[in-house]
């Protein structure tokens, strides 16, 4: 199988909008991640799609960056990290593609320490057996969640942060939520009907900088729906899973 992978830039976004998680373009929202990833190349953020000969969509996508600008509650300076990695269809599981991807993302890393990411056996991204395929370890868990590491050499691993001792700080209802993921982005102008029929007044907190998500209330930092100090949800859901969470844990 012939692949190609294209590593997208501020230059060439706009010729590759599935970059934005195959939100359609012409959604209102579409410009929320685009603008945060013009603001995040300036800081080492990288994509790379891969595509297969004769089609005109990738078949899989990775988001990386170093790990002192990730946006998940680790510290991980001196590794790249990579936020999201998947590839799409049945048709081209187990060929290698996700391999491939990760190929890519160690040889932009190859003057640092090693690579890490977070994946989780209830997640929407690749799995922890494709890292361990490619020789990666699970240095922490967190429930479901592993922290996988390559390392190049003898060097302090990544660690978690300690997510949960953030999570108590936040009494009554919140959202916290960030950019990274445009579907969360998205979500959050969604849902504001929804907040209205229930007559809920959530604090909206959007992170805005690295260093703000890595001290985030979950572990993936993206989405944090909490209550009195109780993670509801940490990563995007549905407008109809947020009403049947609101029905069973708010009124």
């Amino acid at each position: 199988m012939n692949t190609t992978v294209v590593a997208v830039n501020k230059n060439n976004l706009s010729e590759h909008p599935q970059s934005v998680c195959f939100i359609n373009p012409k959604h209102e929202l579409y410009h929320k991640k685009v603008d945060w990833l013009h603001e995040q190349f300036e800081y080492g953020l990288k994509i790379k799609l891969l595509y297969v000969e004769d089609q005109k969509k990738p078949v899989g996508f990775v988001e990386y960056l170093p790990g002192e600008r990730c946006w998940r509650a680790v510290d991980a300076e001196g590794y790249m990290f990579i936020h999201c990695l998947w590839t799409n269809g049945k048709k081209y599981q187990h060929q290698g593609l996700g391999s491939r991807l990760l190929e890519a993302v160690e040889a932009d890393a190859a003057d640092l320490r090693g690579v890490a990411s977070i994946t989780s056996d209830a997640a929407f991204m690749a799995s922890r057996a494709l890292f361990e395929k490619n020789g990666y370890s699970a240095v922490e868990t967190s429930g479901p969640e592993q922290l996988m590491v390559k390392s190049f050499g003898a060097a302090p691993l990544p660690t978690l942060r300690n997510w949960q001792g953030e999570l108590q700080k936040y009494q009554d209802l919140h959202i916290v939520y960030s950019r990274q993921c445009p579907w969360v982005a998205r979500f959050i102008e969604e849902v504001r009907p929804i907040l209205a029929e229930y007559q809920l007044e959530p604090v909206i907190t959007e992170l805005k900088t690295a260093a703000e998500a890595q001290h985030a209330p979950s572990l993936y930092s993206g989405f944090n729906l909490i209550y009195n100090g109780k993670l509801l949800a940490d990563r995007y859901i549905s407008t109809t899973r947020f009403r049947n969470i609101v029905k069973k844990e708010l009124v």
